[in-house]
């Protein structure tokens, strides 16, 4: 067991890509247990760590949120959400984090909201009179209700690896998802006047409130139909992701005219680019994850905790603080593929449901996103705006506490007593 160890930390100090770590701790684990004859096992367990009918939904999904996002509706979100908040002190903040969660529904990845945001809001606000690091740690703080809400690439990563239903966790996942968008604009409404934060003249304007919500309507309806189609149990998760990449591609082509041959040769390419890594992601770790069921890893893991408390809330907390700690150093996809068979047993001996614990591991694993000092929303941000990370950084530690809260109230909500 050391050698796979020292094998994976080592080549992850090193820089190597995660799907290699993963696949190359896997082969020296097989090589441990039994020699080279073991070696036959790794690409029997790499192409198996795929078969799962479920996971063609995440391509899907990713490409209606890169269709959706070159047909110009970000801005049409972005004008709605406007319409709405944005006659309030930190007006424009407000409108960031209600267009995160109309967005949200359309991609499921908070580094692509973060991406998309960083290029379209964080440059408003500043024109408006925001400090650009302000500015930015709001965005950041907004991009983790992207996976939250559904649907979301690590819902169906959780689901389809722990044989959990996926549309359990999308339903499972609303309500966090919305109470942290509105706890944050609490707290930007609570640090308005403190920040002297831009208000806008006027109050509400019901036109074009309407002006704005008939624009965007059809983008609003998406993750509606979504949602709808496969709670009432009408689609699967994968027909579901086919049925947005058809209603995206209307939209985008057909209604807003805004898509040409091109783009969608780029997108197509693109999200090739983005499953691609993801899939080498997950097909690595079957490898590393075949070994760590064959030496009872996960079961050792449970022992271990027990024998330190038979708390719950106790061995919780020390699950939280491991997924944060290790969603600062590494890929979230391959930090939960790694670590869910290990921790989910390990909830069940606790008690705890696992769509309850699958959101619990989502939503903390989508918190180490914006944790300084290596949250990959944050480096995203730091690329795209040009912004010092600690300067951002010195504006997000109240969206921070107050996400840690939320997840504070989802880890209590069933916790046995």
């Amino acid at each position: 067991m050391i050698y796979v160890a020292l094998t994976f930390f080592g080549l992850l100090i090193l820089g190597l890509p995660i799907g290699y770590v993963l696949g190359l701790a896997g082969v020296v684990g097989l090589l441990q247990l039994g020699g080279p004859e073991f070696l036959t096992m790794a690409p029997r367990r790499f192409f198996e760590g795929l078969d799962l009918f479920t996971f063609m939904a995440m391509p899907l999904f990713i490409l209606a949120g890169e269709i959706m996002n070159r047909s110009g509706i970000t801005s049409r979100l972005i004008d709605f959400a406007n319409a709405l908040v944005g006659y309030l002190r930190g007006g424009l903040a407000h409108s960031n984090m209600l267009a995160s969660v109309l967005f949200s529904g359309m991609t499921g990845a908070a580094v692509s909201d973060a991406a998309a945001f960083g290029n379209t809001m964080v440059p408003a606000m500043e024109k408006q009179g925001y400090k650009r690091p302000f500015a930015c740690a709001v965005t950041a703080a907004g991009s983790i209700i992207g996976p939250t809400i559904p649907p979301s690439n690590l819902m169906v990563i959780y689901g389809s690896l722990m044989g959990v239903s996926i549309a359990g966790l999308f339903a499972a996942g609303i309500l966090p998802g919305l109470l942290i968008a509105l706890l944050c604009m609490c707290l930007i409404a609570a640090l308005g006047k403190r920040l002297g934060l831009p208000k806008k003249e006027g109050g509400p304007s019901l036109k074009l409130i309407l002006t704005t919500f008939r624009s965007s309507l059809l983008a609003i309806l998406m993750p509606a139909m979504i949602l709808g189609a496969i709670l009432s149990g009408v689609t699967t998760p994968t027909e579901a992701a086919a049925l947005a990449v058809l209603y995206a591609l209307v939209i985008g082509g057909v209604i807003y005219r805004t898509l040409r041959l091109r783009d969608l040769v780029e997108m197509l390419e693109r999200t090739a680019r983005i499953t691609g890594v993801v899939f080498l992601i997950i097909a690595a770790a079957s490898i590393l994850g075949w070994w760590m069921t064959y030496v009872q890893l996960p079961q050792m893991v449970a022992s271990s905790f027990l024998a330190l408390t038979n708390n719950p809330e106790a061995i919780i907390g020390m699950i939280l603080l491991l997924l944060l700690i290790v969603g600062l150093f590494m890929d979230i996809n391959a930090a939960l593929i790694i670590l869910a068979p290990v921790l989910v047993p390990l909830t069940n001996a606790i008690g705890m449901d696992p769509i309850h614990a699958g959101i619990m591991i989502i939503l903390t694993l989508n918190i180490s996103l914006m944790t300084p000092p290596v949250g990959a929303c944050l480096f995203v941000l730091s690329s795209v705006t040009g912004e010092k990370i600690e300067r951002i950084s010195a504006y997000l530690w109240p969206f921070l506490l107050v996400q840690v809260g939320v997840l504070e109230v989802v880890q209590l909500e069933r916790t046995p007593r």
